[in-house]
């Protein structure tokens, strides 16, 4: 991949930013007996939209930019977060993405953000990422520091948190784990600030090639927190199914650029069509078995930078919006 730097290093004064700011922006900070320093941005403190907005930018390894402001393109919920990156597969898919499954007895999360493209396994004697899509990305970073974000709504216990040090080669002292719950308000601005790296996954997963996106935005609206998990989960979906709007811009073809277009939005898989809580109880709470070609924004423009031609497809959903935020 070109243009290699490092998100580690880049996300760090970030971190710094929140742990300086706790008070201001209601975070919970604690060092644990290992040194690692873990904050709650929503368990046990308020937390808020300014944190998980801070939180959003380390997702994407300090190289995306996420602000807030309200927006007349959905009818009902003007509050919206908007995300940019000018090197959107490295901060999406090689940072925010989450890809790092993490278990311990009951405890199962998955991780996001710089640590992922530090972390490192043991096979056939050799060193080799954690995750397979490094390979691909041909990227791997390396700081004298990093930082995991975890969605859940309890702190990971100790067994994690030095299965994850390990695994980037650091002391836990220059790990800082930073705890979402989804139900939470910042929680809730993290996963939809993903709406861009949703449109990478899915164009990856589309075999579009991923050297030829030079550049990408995305906005969703920022949904209303829900005390219940799956119906937390379920709102900070459909915010991206039903409202995300991503524009990127790609080298190559014009039948590329316009073939990717039309494959993007989220209303064309089969799944498409009604809240995700209720789509997640219909497959018995199993998140493999509901179309992966489900998770992407809404409405979708692509600019073929070469010829200068933009390609516009899907839609916005309000009545499907107000069903999901409202229920």
């Amino acid at each position: 991949m070109e243009f290699k730097a490092s998100v580690n290093k880049l996300a760090q004064p970030l971190v710094q930013e929140l742990i300086n700011n706790a008070d201001k922006l209601r975070l919970g900070v604690q060092k644990l007996a290992n040194g690692c320093t873990v904050i709650d941005a929503g368990i046990s403190v308020p937390g808020g939209l300014e944190a998980g907005r801070i939180i959003a930018e380390i997702c994407m390894g300090g190289m995306g930019t996420v602000s807030i402001s309200h927006s007349s393109y959905t009818t009902n919920w003007p509050l919206s977060v908007n995300v940019y990156s000018s090197n959107p597969v490295l901060a999406c898919l090689g940072s925010q993405y989450a890809g790092w499954s993490l278990s311990h007895d009951k405890y199962y999360a998955l991780g996001s953000g710089p640590a992922r493209a530090m972390a490192t396994k043991l096979k056939d004697n050799k060193q080799e990422p954690v995750e397979e899509l490094y390979k691909e990305l041909a990227y791997r970073d390396s700081h004298d520091a990093t930082v995991l974000i975890i969605e859940n709504d309890a702190l990971p216990p100790i067994e994690i948190v030095d299965k994850i040090a390990a695994a980037c080669q650091l002391d836990a002292s220059k790990l800082t784990i930073i705890v979402t719950p989804t139900s939470s308000l910042a929680g809730g601005v993290q996963v939809v600030s993903r709406v861009l790296e949703v449109s990478m996954h899915k164009a990856h997963a589309l075999h579009f090639p991923l050297e030829n996106i030079i550049d990408g935005s995305g906005s969703a609206p920022i949904c209303p927190p829900h005390p219940k998990f799956v119906k937390a989960m379920g709102r900070t979906n459909d915010a991206i199914l039903f409202a995300g709007l991503v524009h990127l811009f790609v080298k190559g073809s014009d039948e590329a650029a316009e073939k990717l277009a039309n494959e993007l939005p989220s209303s064309t898989s089969k799944d498409y069509g009604k809240p995700f809580a209720e789509i997640f109880k219909q497959y018995e709470y199993d998140f493999f078995k509901i179309d992966a070609m489900l998770f992407s924004p809404a409405s979708v423009i692509v600019t073929a930078v070469e010829s200068g031609k933009s390609f516009r497809a899907g839609k916005l959903d309000n009545a499907l919006l107000d069903l999901s935020f409202g229920a």
